[in-house]
């Protein structure tokens, strides 16, 4: 399914929307080239897990994985700085892809065959205006498909002022 956003503020709305929705277990994969806003959205989905603003959320590029507290617990992963799957088993980054919290992770084409098969994929793609994107998702496994339509349904409603 794909989104269109033209402005920081649809994706901030979009994301918010996105952790309102989330549920215990969720994987959220992140692709988009460098500046591509994968960090802007997960900050926006961390707003819709109730995560106190206090807990600033940041890129963890060097960290490789930041936790946040809200309604769930976020787990914000980046793989940019990661060669693969062995990489990611020796920093024992695996676990946190099946977890009672949301895990949202940057550069998800590392994990390689560690993808879960339940996990919704999300690709950022700029537009002519740094500010614009157009958003693919796609749901796997579960009911990620059907929670898609169903957050795609409620986003454009949400932009129309529809209930």
């Amino acid at each position: 399914m794909i989104l269109h956003l033209r402005s920081l503020a649809d994706t901030e709305r979009f994301g918010h929307l996105l952790g309102t929705r989330s549920r215990p277990g969720d994987l959220i994969l992140l692709s988009a080239d460098l500046g591509g806003g994968k960090t802007t959205l997960t900050q926006a989905i961390a707003r819709g897990l109730e995560v106190p603003g206090e807990q600033y959320v940041s890129s963890p590029s060097f960290a490789l994985l930041h936790e946040y507290q809200g309604r769930l617990p976020l787990y914000h992963m980046d793989c940019y700085r990661l060669m693969g799957e062995d990489d990611i088993l020796a920093a024992g980054l695996d676990e946190y892809l099946t977890t009672s919290g949301v895990t949202v992770v940057e550069w998800p084409e590392r994990l390689g065959s560690l993808v879960p098969e339940e996990r919704l994929e999300i690709t950022l793609v700029l537009g002519p205006d740094e500010q614009e994107r157009t958003v693919y998702l796609r749901g796997h496994g579960g009911d990620w498909p059907e929670r898609v339509a169903d957050i795609l349904e409620s986003y454009v409603h949400e932009q129309e002022g529809l209930p």
